[in-house]
């Protein structure tokens, strides 16, 4: 390895030769610009951006070429972008509309982010606590009842199984099935998918330790045990900080936007023609359907 090359993996001196490299940039790009034509300006901070991008795509700094390359890709951009402005290339594309409306939302979004302190998100809990229940859990058992199957019997095979897993519970009287027949610590809106909720809505009331039922499903007629009940609570903040500052934020944005949204209102006449009005009124789905493609 020569000298200059074990110069050059230093990491100080890279530095200040990515430095050099981005100030003699920045010069070139102002070079050849006349007050007669608009001016296309790559400053440092467009340059620095740029190199960024390449670190964070190829996991190491440009070489001088390649950021040259990056800036002269940057322009190229700017100066299409730029012509088809003044074509009017941006005028009725909802694509383009859409998307300038997004990062507008989005500019208005983040000047309205800030980070909540401790009391705003104790209060955004205490006022919204069906978002952040924790649902009660149980650990059960449950023996399938065919009704189609069983038929008229079915009441007194019920009573005559009841009694048999009283004696023995690991007797298995019911009927064959895919259902599971034991859940172990299962939250109750997972009861509820698997069984429905009618049935996780019973599990919460059958006694704990003995065979109950019978207990409905969209599936037929069940036998239940529950073991053991976890009860529905409140977290504690702690436990769902991180969803409770989301929730927050969005709601806080979604303030803002409206916000914004009426502000711009009382800045612009929108005007919608009186026939128009009418008709959106009356047949929307006509217009929808005269205006496809």
């Amino acid at each position: 390895m020569t000298g200059m090359h074990r110069v050059m993996r230093e990491p100080l001196l890279q530095f200040l030769a990515i430095g050099a490299m981005l100030f003699a940039l920045d010069a070139w790009v102002g070079r050849g610009t006349s007050p007669e034509s608009p001016a296309i300006v790559v400053d440092q901070a467009h340059a620095n951006a740029l190199a960024a991008q390449f670190q964070r795509t190829w996991q190491r700094p440009p070489t001088p070429s390649e950021l040259r390359e990056a800036v002269d890709a940057w322009v190229d951009d700017e100066l299409l972008y730029r012509e088809g402005v003044s074509a009017g290339l941006d005028r009725d594309d909802e694509v383009v509309r859409r998307r300038v409306a997004q990062r507008l939302v989005l500019f208005n979004e983040g000047m309205a982010a800030s980070v909540p302190d401790e009391a705003e998100l104790q209060a955004w809990l205490r006022t919204h606590p069906t978002a952040y229940r924790i649902a009660p859990r149980y650990t059960l058992r449950q023996v399938y009842f065919d009704p189609a199957r069983r038929g008229a019997r079915l009441n007194d095979d019920l009573v005559a199984a009841r009694t048999q897993l009283a004696r023995d519970g690991d007797a298995s009287p019911g009927d064959a099935t895919l259902l599971p027949a034991h859940l172990d610590d299962m939250a109750a809106d997972d009861v509820a998918g698997v069984f429905g909720g009618a049935f996780a809505n019973a599990v919460d009331r059958v006694p704990l330790g003995r065979w109950s039922g019978p207990v409905t499903s969209g599936f037929g007629v069940h036998l239940v045990r529950v073991d053991a009940r976890t009860p529905a609570r409140m977290p504690a903040l702690a436990e769902v900080r991180d969803a409770v500052e989301r929730d927050w934020l969005h709601d806080r944005m979604q303030r803002a936007n409206r916000a914004f949204l009426a502000m711009l209102r009382k800045r612009y006449t929108v005007d919608i023609e009186a026939d128009l009005a009418r008709a959106i009124r009356d047949d929307g789905r006509r217009l929808a359907s005269d205006g496809a493609p």
